[in-house]
C-alpha cells in the first residue's frame, strides 16, 4: 500500500519565498511524502488547493478575509501559524510585554526580562525629559511597526538630546545595554530550538555620550565597528568567538514558554547578556518566520516539523478554527 502523500502550501512574498523554498528543500519534502506549492497570490486563497497544511507569512485585512473563507471551504486543513497571533508581533511594544509575563524556572542564578522602553507619539513628549520617565541616554530608536518593511528596520542609536531631536514619532526609545557586542540569535521551529551568536552593536562608553552627531543609524554603528577591527585590534566587544553561550536550560524555557503565550511555532528572538550583571538576559527583539536558510541543515528541521503537523492533522490531533484563525471584530 502506497504511504499517503500530503500538499503543504505556502503564502510568501516574492524574496521570502527566494530565499526559503530552495531546491533542497523541495527536494527533501518531496522525499518525506510533502508536495509543497505555491500559493497564487493573484488569485483567491479559498479556490487553490486543497491543502493540508498552509504556511504563510502575509498580513492585512484582506488576508485575513481570505483566510476565514479559506477556513471555512477547507476546515480540515492546518494553518500555521493564525495571523492574529502573528500580529502581535508587529507591534514593537506588545511583541515584548509578552516576555514580561512569562513564569518559568530559571537555572542557577540566571534570571530574564527586557530593556526599559518607552512609545512616543509626539514631538512634544520627545523633547520632555519628564516624558521619557528617566529613560537614560543612549537609547535605541526603533520604529513602532515591525511589519517587515524597510523602513520597518531603519534603526538608530541616540547618545543625547540632540540626537533625539533628530527623530521622527511614533517611536519606540529602549534603553541601551551593554551586552559585549554579541547578540544570541534563538531559532524556533515547533518544539526545534536553536541558539547562534552573532555580532552585534558594540558597547557604549561614557565619553561617546557626548558624540557631536548626537545620533547613528545602525549601519554606521555596525560599520565602525568593522572598521576597528581592522586596525591595531579588536575592541572587547567584538570578542564574538570567546563569548558564553546563555545556559541551555534557560534558553529552552523561554522558546517554550514563548511558544505557548504566542500560540506561534515559527518564530525567533534575539537576546542579549546584560554586561551590568552577567547572568541576566534580556529579550530585545522577536520575529516571526525569520531566515531559516541561514541555519545549518536548515530543510530537515523545518520538514520535520511539517511532517509532525500533516501526519497529526490526520489524526485530529490539530485544528485551528475559524475564530482561532482570524476572530471577528465588533
Amino acid at each position: 500500500m502506497a504511504e499517503p502523500r500530503f500538499t503543504v502550501g505556502y503564502a510568501l512574498l516574492p524574496k521570502k519565498q527566494q530565499s526559503f523554498i530552495q531546491d533542497s528543500l523541495v527536494a527533501l519534502a518531496r522525499s518525506r511524502g510533502i508536495d509543497l506549492v505555491a500559493v497564487d497570490l493573484r488569485c483567491p486563497l479559498a479556490d487553490q488547493g486543497p491543502f493540508d497544511c498552509l504556511v504563510h507569512k502575509l498580513h492585512g485585512e484582506d488576508w485575513c478575509r481570505q483566510l476565514r473563507e479559506f477556513g471555512s471551504r477547507h476546515p480540515g486543513a492546518a494553518v500555521v501559524d493564525p495571523p492574529d497571533a502573528i500580529g502581535r508581533l508587529h507591534d514593537r511594544v506588545s511583541m515584548l510585554q509578552v516576555v514580561s509575563g512569562l513564569e518559568i524556572a530559571c537555572p542557577d542564578r540566571s534570571s530574564f526580562g527586557i530593556p526599559d522602553q518607552i512609545v512616543v507619539r509626539d514631538r512634544e513628549r520627545l523633547s520632555s525629559e519628564q516624558s521619557r520617565e528617566g529613560l537614560a541616554f543612549p537609547m535605541i530608536a526603533k520604529p513602532l511597526v515591525a511589519a517587515g518593511s524597510e523602513q520597518s528596520h531603519e534603526m538608530s542609536l541616540v547618545f543625547n538630546r540632540g540626537g533625539l531631536s533628530k527623530l521622527e514619532p511614533p517611536i519606540v526609545l529602549q534603553e541601551f545595554v551593554n551586552h559585549g557586542g554579541v547578540v544570541f540569535k534563538v531559532y524556533v521551529v515547533g518544539e526545534y530550538v536553536q541558539c547562534v551568536k552573532r555580532r552585534s552593536l558594540p558597547d557604549v562608553s561614557s565619553e561617546e555620550l557626548g558624540c557631536s552627531e548626537g545620533l547613528m543609524p545602525f549601519s554606521q554603528v555596525s560599520n565602525s565597528a568593522i572598521r576597528e577591527e581592522g586596525g591595531d585590534g579588536p575592541r572587547e566587544a567584538t570578542g564574538l568567538e570567546e563569548a558564553e553561550m546563555p545556559p541551555r536550560s534557560l534558553i529552552g524555557e523561554l522558546a517554550r514558554g514563548l511558544r505557548r503565550a504566542m500560540k506561534l511555532n515559527l518564530f525567533n528572538f534575539d537576546v542579549i547578556r546584560d554586561a551590568r550583571y552577567g547572568d541576566r538576559f534580556l529579550v530585545i527583539d522577536i520575529n516571526y518566520f525569520p531566515g531559516y536558510a541561514k541555519l545549518p541543515c536548515y530543510e530537515t528541521v523545518l520538514i520535520d516539523f511539517l511532517w509532525d503537523v500533516v501526519h497529526k492533522n490526520e489524526k485530529d490531533e490539530v485544528k485551528y478554527l475559524e475564530d482561532e484563525i482570524c476572530p471577528s471584530k465588533g
